[in-house]
């Protein structure tokens, strides 16, 4: 990624999370710790090594330059080394594992005649590790649980004896030997006890006459007082014993819906000797049709006094129940979770919802639908058990401060989960085995050095692993240090670690001053350069009259000198390097290597870049400067003066070139790729998108050429940073052939153009010449003078016959 580059063109560092960001020419490119150790101005050898797990300490005592601060010996190891710090030198510990106690787990089958005693089970090794943590460095270890056959249960059924779980109650009666039996499938060691619940004897949550106090129920129903929490049974494993104690309680009553329960869980957690928990996998069967009341509710009866989480049973039953309020969600999470307890809700389907968001609160916790009367209870139970122990959750007790631990898990068939489902692993079935990366890292030493001790264990189980954290604080060069030591100015201070660790109220490089004495003007003085105003350059701090150059955030950039006056990185720049990285930038001035001069180190020397074919420098058209030649004659171009592009011949000589790179076609269409790669071929349209010599700040020649075809193709050539570059016209201009067509309909055209024009006229001619004999006619009519004489000559056409015959008649 990038962004603009900032001062000292363009080279900045960003220190990030310990890291410091290298950017060049705008852009990110590595990334260092070396400024992060530098930034934390370490006074001394446990300070740096706090800083970041790659710092170390430079022992050396002749390390330092003049100028530079106490805080310079602390740098990442690679950049100490750079500075002639040999590896010997360098304080650097890190941090170790080591295993106390790795006891395997155990192989247990349930028809082996042997049985073991359950504090000699066991399912998560390692179980006891001390971790050795540097500052910035995690330490991972595994963590191997499997989930043993044959691991002994104890359950305990907590009860609601309310009046609307009366039909519940003589289902329940013959639990014991019912439930006894359906677990040997599982454990064949399993233990169960018996208590039952109702609500605070206190008004509003029952009725306080006398009356209602012997008998809470109505009508002729015969109840039993009320009570808040009864441990009918403790844990046992004759299921007997548990039906005989069952059968012979009664149900009681209250005044509201919800009940009491979480005073009943809390005593059940917490009273381990009186219920007889033992060290195994403890079950805790929660068995109601209603709500329940959480911390707050006691006000409506007076009790304003928070749960103290302690047992108060006597006789086997709560007494403090009108004297303490019901505890919170989250003090019942911490004492199910302490005493290792997994709990089964088995609730009516009416308060299945709220019993579910209950269930996202506790850890190890399960639901099931209890039926109207408790029928199912026995399916119940083995589902939610067969729920739980699939499933192993890691948990760890308070971490000590600035100490972070991360999880990852390698679960069944492979399966990897990171973040928070790294502390877990689901469908675990029995002799299955999982495994755990558990990552420890400090970010600082605590205060008072001593060693921490957490415990991390899987929910509902008893076993944890015991993992002692002991901090490295200080080098192990400080403990030969020697306290007030002369090297330290008349022993103000202890020499450890190749410096002077000054005692109380003094500074400076050998403690030389007291801390009242850092700013008084006679040591200012002494920082400022010719008696300037500026003290130490203002690149720097006056401490005893000696100046401590500032540090930049790039570790390799430093001021130096004895007033700060001198750096290593202000010198001129060529190609965005330092001195042109052909030399070295001391006091803000470049010192250049041989065959370079120049304030940027930026001019080469060396004329052999300049030599020409023909063994002239520049082709004797030019000069050779800092290793490129200048052509004096401006029609000249190329990198020895060589090229000519305004020359006679330049289009015949690049013709054919042009001709194969754009047409395809030419002399050199075979060896296009050979002869003419060179070439920087740029197609226009039409002749008026061709560069113009006027727009151009390098000579130009427009060409013309003709091909084997006798078409006409456009071209400019150029020489544009040493590049031959060459625009030309994508089309061609060829001579058109004739078109038959055209010419023969022409002709017929012509012909019967022709042919009805002379039609026309001669007809034109005709009519006019007609006309003109009329009219000639009729003069000549006009002036005849005819004789209207009868013609001599002239016999009739008419001859009359008379018939003899006739007469008339």
């Amino acid at each position: 990624f990038c962004f603009s580059p900032e001062t000292e063109a363009g080279l900045s560092y960003q220190v990030y999370r310990n890291k410091a960001f290298s950017w060049i020419k705008g852009c990110a490119l590595s990334v260092s710790e070396g400024s992060a150790c530098i930034n934390a101005n370490a006074q001394s050898c446990g300070e740096c090594i706090q800083v970041a797990a790659t710092c170390g300490w430079c022992t050396d005592e002749n390390f330092l330059n003049q100028g530079q601060s106490k805080s310079a010996r602390c740098d990442d190891i690679e950049s100490l080394k750079s500075k002639n710090c040999t590896e010997a030198k360098i304080e650097s510990p890190h941090g170790s594992i080591k295993i106390d106690k790795n006891k395997s787990v155990t192989n247990r089958k349930k028809d082996v005649a042997e049985k073991l005693k359950p504090e000699q089970i066991t399912q998560i090794q390692p179980q006891k590790l001390t971790l050795t943590l540097r500052s910035g460095e995690p330490q991972t270890f595994s963590l191997k649980f499997k989930r043993a056959e044959d691991y002994p249960i104890d359950l305990y059924y907590l009860m609601d004896l309310s009046f609307s779980m009366k039909d519940d109650l003589e289902n329940v009666k013959n639990l014991g030997t019912d439930l006894m039996r359906e677990m040997q499938e599982i454990t064949s060691d399993f233990r169960i006890g018996f208590g039952s619940f109702v609500e605070k004897t206190v008004m509003p949550y029952i009725s306080t006459t006398p009356a209602r106090l012997i008998n809470p129920c109505t009508g002729n129903q015969n109840c039993t007082s009320p009570f808040s929490y009864k441990n009918v049974l403790k844990l046992t494993d004759k299921g007997d014993e548990f039906n005989r104690l069952v059968s012979q309680q009664q149900i009681s009553g209250n005044l509201d819906s919800p009940e009491g329960g979480f005073d009943a869980i809390m005593q059940v957690a917490v009273c381990e000797d009186q219920i007889g928990w033992r060290n195994v996998t403890r079950l805790l069967v929660f068995s109601t049709d209603a709500g329940f009341h959480f911390a707050g509710d006691g006000k409506l009866g007076g009790i304003v006094l928070p749960n103290d989480g302690k047992c108060h049973l006597e006789d086997n039953m709560y007494t403090m129940s009108h004297y303490y309020d019901y505890p919170s969600i989250a003090h019942l999470v911490q004492k199910l979770s302490d005493h290792n307890i997994q709990t089964i809700f088995a609730v009516t389907e009416e308060f299945q919802p709220v019993y579910k968001e209950l269930k996202n609160l506790i850890p190890k916790s399960a639901v099931g639908t209890l039926s109207s009367n408790s029928s199912n209870v026995i399916k119940l139970i083995i589902d939610a058990y067969n729920s739980l122990s699939s499933e192993v959750i890691l948990e760890n007790s308070r971490l000590p401060e600035g100490v972070s631990i991360t999880y990852k898990s390698i679960c069944k068939n492979g399966v990897v989960g990171t973040g928070e489902n790294g502390r877990k692993c689901s469908n675990i079935s029995i002799g299955d085995e999982v495994s755990f990366e558990i990552s420890v890292e400090a970010q600082k030493c605590p205060s008072h050095g001593k060693p921490e001790t957490i415990k991390i264990k899987p929910l509902g189980f008893t076993e944890e692993v015991e993992i002692v954290l002991k901090f490295i604080c200080e080098c192990e060069c400080s403990k030969g240090g020697e306290a007030n030591s002369e090297k330290c100015h008349e022993g103000n201070g202890t020499f450890e670690c190749g410096a002077c660790k000054c005692n109380e109220g003094r500074i400076g490089h050998l403690c030389e001053c007291s801390k009242d004495d850092v700013r008084t003007e006679d040591l200012d003085a002494n920082c400022r350069k010719d008696n300037g105003t500026d003290i130490c350059s203002n690149n720097g701090d006056c401490v005893c009259g000696t100046c401590e150059c500032k540090k930049r955030d790039n570790p390799n950039e430093i001021y130096s000198g004895k007033f700060c006056e001198c750096d290593n990185f202000s010198c001129d720049r060529s190609n965005n390097q330092l001195c042109g990285g052909h030399g070295r930038c001391e006091c803000k001035v470049c010192i250049c290597d041989a065959n370079y001069t120049g304030s940027a180190c930026d001019c080469s020397l060396d004329t052999s870049t300049c030599l020409a074919k023909n063994g002239q420098i520049c082709n004797g058209r030019g000069d050779c400067e800092c290793g490129v030649c200048k052509c004096t004659k401006p029609k000249f171009q190329g990198p020895t003066c060589e090229i000519c592009p305004t020359c006679p011949g330049v289009c015949t000589e690049h013709k054919d070139c042009v001709q194969c790179l754009a047409f395809e076609a030419g002399e050199k269409k075979d060896t296009c790729k050979q002869n003419c790669s060179d070439y920087l071929l740029i197609k226009v349209k039409d002749r008026d998108k061709l560069p113009q010599p006027t727009d151009q700040s390098f000579p130009l020649s427009h060409c013309k050429e003709r091909d084997a075809n006798d078409c006409w193709f456009y071209f400019t050539y150029a020489i544009r940073n040493n590049t031959k570059e060459v625009y030309v016209v994508e089309t061609l201009e060829c001579p058109a052939g004739p078109d038959i067509i055209p010419i023969v309909a022409g002709v017929v055209a012509g012909i019967v153009l022709i042919g009805l024009a002379l039609l026309l006229i001669w007809k034109l001619l005709m009519i006019i010449h007609d006309r003109r004999e009329f009219a000639k006619f009729e003069k000549e009519k006009m002036n005849a003078k005819w004789d209207t004489g009868e013609n001599p000559i002239y016999k009739s056409a008419v001859t009359t016959v008379v018939n003899p015959k006739y007469e008339g008649k």
